[in-house]
């Protein structure tokens, strides 16, 4: 028998970090990351393919903002598609498996619906991520007149984002930070690397440009 007047206390332990949920992260920083790394090497190597064989700015900066217009529109399309297949597939598992249940908890499966993921957040996340990938070389080469300099500007400024982008996309997913960032920024130099090596043998095999 416990004594009279005996109290127990219960101290409260904070488990905040072990309560997070990584895997309802991973709608939005997936699109997130994706969407800004997609941006930042597609403009990137687009602009560097111009570089190529034109010197004029002006026809560098167009090309990338018209890559940034149609890059966004494409991703935000693409992922609105994805996601809301996944949502239908996920949403009609939930109904079998309720009605193969004698259980009708209405209040459980309206909890489980509200984590299912959300096709219209995922494509808005996908497009402002694009589009601010696709602003780092654009501003990188926008005040530069000066050909090689404005060429050293949008390859540095989009190594100096892959570096960031990584990083912060290996912080949020709890992942190694410098193999994230090893990885997109060997990818995206690549990427540039590659651009301007074919476009640059295209131009000087006496295609018209």
């Amino acid at each position: 028998m416990a004594a009279p007047n005996q109290v127990q206390i219960v101290i409260p332990i904070d488990n905040a970090d072990e309560e997070v949920d990584y895997s309802e992260r991973a709608q939005w920083l997936r699109a997130a990351v994706l969407g800004a790394n997609d941006g930042l090497v597609s403009i990137a190597a687009l602009m560097m393919g111009v570089g190529a064989v034109k010197d004029d700015a002006k026809a560098m900066i167009l090309t990338g903002f018209a890559g940034l217009f149609a890059g966004a529109c494409s991703m935000a399309i693409g992922e609105f598609v994805s996601v809301y297949t996944q949502l239908d597939i996920e949403i009609a598992q939930m109904k079998r498996e309720k009605e193969r249940t004698a259980e009708n908890n209405v209040d459980s499966f309206n909890a489980e619906k509200e984590k299912l993921p959300n096709p219209f957040q995922a494509a808005l996340a996908s497009a402002l991520a694009f589009s601010l990938g696709a602003v780092v070389p654009l501003l990188a080469a926008a005040f530069i007149t000066d050909y090689k300099v404005r060429l050293t500007m949008v390859v540095a400024a989009t190594a100096v984002a892959l570096v960031a982008f990584g990083s912060i996309g290996a912080v949020l997913g709890k992942t190694k930070v410098v193999r994230s960032c090893v990885r997109v920024l060997i990818g995206g130099l690549m990427a540039m690397g590659i651009t301007f090596g074919l476009t640059k043998l295209l131009g000087s095999s006496g295609l018209e440009m």
